[in-house]
C-alpha cells in the first residue's frame, strides 16, 4: 500500500467545516493531485458544487450533512475525462468493423451518415453515448459531430460536463455549407452557452486534409480573438501525411504551425506519426496531444509515441474516439489499452505506469481542454466531480495498490456512483438523469432502420 505520510501534512490539517450538503466516507480516495497519493480512512466534504475539505474520516463524523454515503469497500476518484470522440456515433457501433481508415470513413461510414443524418440521430445516439460514459466513470467528455447544438441540449438535460467542438469542413454536410457556415453556427451556439458551467464550447476543424488552409487560417485568428481552443484531428496516419508529400504539400503539423493554430489551447488527436522536430514544435507551442489507443489499434491507424511525448514535456490526455472504431467509451478499458500499448512500443515495462496513465484520464485531460482550475483532481475549491469504484470482487483482489487495481483489474462496471458539480448523477449503478430503458429501445430503432436501408452494401 502507497505511504500516505505526507497526505496527513497536507489533507489533515484544513479546517474543518461546520456543515455540509454531502459527506462521502470511501475506503480509499486517490485525489490524483499528488501523483500517485492514497489516503485511506478518509472522507470527501461537498458544498454546493465543490469539495469544501478533504479529511480523515474521524474529524469528518462532526459535520453536519444533509446526505452521508458510506463505501467501505470502494475507491473515490475524480471523474474521468474522456478528450475525444464523436458521441452520436454510438448508432454505428459495430456497423462497419475490420477496415482501414480511409475505407471505413469513405466507403462506409459518410455514406450511411449522408443517408440518416438528422437531429434525432444525433438526439438519440449521444444519449446511448451519455448514458454508457456515465455508467462507465466518465464525467466530462469532448464532442465533435454534427448538429452540435443537438449535442448541448442532450449534455444539459443529463447533468453531463462537456466541451462540444463544432465541426468545420470544407464541404457541405447535413449541419453546414462551407467554412464560414459552419464557424457562424458555431459561434452562435458558444454564445448561447458562454455562461454555462457545464459546456464550453470550441472549434473543430475536422482535419488538415478536410479543411483548407484558408480555413485553417479564419479559425486560427477567432480562435485567437475569443481565446477559444481547438480541437483537432491530426498526423493520424502515415498514409495521410504520404499524401500530403505526394502532392507537394509540408507534413499537416507544419502548416497548422504556420497558419497560427498551434498554441497551448490547440488539442491534436491522435498523432501517431511525428518526427524528433515535430515532437519539439509541440514542445515549443505549448499544443496538447489526445491519445486514442483502441481506436488508433483497431483501424491500424499507428501508435503515438506517448512515452517520447510526456518525456519532452508535451501534456497528453487520453480519448475513445467514437463507439464505431472503438467499440466502446470505456475509459478504464483505454488506460488499461494505454499503458500495456506503452510498454510493448517502447520495449520498456516501466513506460507508462498506472498513476501515470490515471494521470492521463483525468487532470491531464483538464489541462488539454484549459480546465485544470476545477477539474481532474480531488482537491478543495475544485468541482466535486468524482466517481466511486468497487474494489471488493475477486476480479480486483488481493489488494496492494488501488490505483493499479483501478488500472489494470477494475472494469467499468465495477463503478457504482458518480457525481457531477456536487450532484448524483448514479447511485448503485442506477442513472438519475436519464432513461435508459427508453434510450436502449431507441438504439434498437435505429439499428432495425440502419439495418434494412444498409442491405448490400
Amino acid at each position: 500500500m502507497p505511504s500516505t505520510a505526507h497526505s496527513h501534512a497536507q489533507f489533515g490539517s484544513q479546517s474543518r467545516p461546520e456543515q455540509a450538503d454531502t459527506i462521502i466516507f470511501p475506503r480509499w480516495i486517490i485525489p490524483v493531485v499528488p501523483t500517485g497519493e492514497v489516503l485511506e480512512n478518509y472522507a470527501l466534504v461537498v458544498t454546493g458544487e465543490r469539495i469544501s475539505a478533504i479529511l480523515p474520516a474521524a474529524d469528518a463524523l462532526g459535520i453536519t450533512a444533509s446526505e452521508t454515503i458510506n463505501l467501505p469497500d470502494h475507491a473515490l476518484l475524480p471523474g474521468l475525462i474522456n478528450c475525444h470522440g464523436h458521441a452520436a456515433m454510438s448508432l454505428l457501433r459495430g456497423y462497419a468493423d475490420d477496415l482501414p481508415l480511409k475505407p471505413w470513413l469513405e466507403d462506409h461510414i459518410w455514406p450511411i451518415e449522408g443517408a440518416h443524418m438528422s437531429e434525432e440521430f444525433v438526439r438519440d445516439g449521444i444519449n446511448l453515448a451519455i448514458a454508457e460514459m456515465l455508467r462507465s466513470g466518465t464525467t466530462c467528455f469532448s464532442d465533435m459531430y454534427f448538429f452540435a447544438n443537438v449535442a448541448a441540449e442532450s449534455c444539459l438535460q443529463a447533468g453531463i460536463r462537456c466541451q462540444i467542438a463544432f465541426p468545420i469542413f470544407d464541404f457541405a454536410t447535413v449541419w453546414g455549407n462551407d467554412p464560414d457556415d459552419y464557424i457562424s453556427k458555431g459561434l452562435a451556439l458558444r454564445d448561447d452557452y458562454k455562461h454555462s458551467d457545464l459546456l464550453n464550447i470550441v472549434f473543430g476543424p475536422h482535419a488538415a486534409y478536410t479543411v483548407s488552409p484558408d480555413a485553417h487560417g479564419k479559425i486560427a485568428t477567432y480562435a485567437n480573438e475569443l481565446d477559444l481552443p481547438i480541437h483537432i484531428h491530426l498526423h493520424e496516419t502515415t498514409a495521410e501525411l504520404d499524401e500530403a508529400r505526394a502532392s507537394g504539400q509540408p507534413r499537416h503539423i507544419q502548416t497548422l504551425n504556420e497558419l497560427g493554430l498551434l498554441g497551448p489551447k490547440t488539442q491534436c488527436v491522435h498523432m501517431t506519426d511525428l518526427t524528433e522536430d515535430e515532437i519539439e514544435l509541440l514542445v515549443q507551442t505549448g499544443a496538447h496531444v489526445i491519445h486514442c489507443p483502441e481506436s488508433n489499434m483497431k483501424l491500424a491507424s499507428g501508435i503515438c509515441p506517448v512515452d517520447k511525448l510526456r518525456k519532452a514535456g508535451v501534456n497528453v490526455a487520453i480519448g475513445t474516439d467514437g463507439a464505431a472504431s472503438n467499440n466502446d467509451l470505456d475509459m478504464f478499458g483505454e488506460m488499461r489499452t494505454a499503458a500495456l500499448v506503452s510498454k510493448v512500443h517502447t520495449g520498456n515495462a516501466g513506460s507508462l505506469t498506472a498513476r501515470e496513465v490515471l494521470s492521463m484520464a483525468t487532470i491531464d485531460g483538464a489541462k488539454a481542454m484549459g480546465r485544470q482550475a476545477d477539474l481532474g483532481s480531488l482537491e478543495p475549491g475544485k468541482l466535486a466531480d468524482c466517481i466511486a469504484v468497487d474494489l471488493s470482487g475477486p476480479e480486483c483482489q488481493p489488494l496492494y495498490n488501488p490505483i493499479s487495481q483501478l488500472v489494470y483489474s477494475a472494469a467499468s462496471s465495477n463503478v457504482t456512483h458518480s457525481w457531477i458539480a456536487g450532484k448524483s448523477v448514479m447511485s448503485d449503478r442506477q442513472l438519475k438523469t436519464l432513461n435508459l430503458e427508453q434510450i436502449l429501445s431507441r438504439a434498437q430503432y435505429w439499428q432495425q432502420r440502419i439495418s434494412s436501408g444498409a442491405d448490400g452494401e
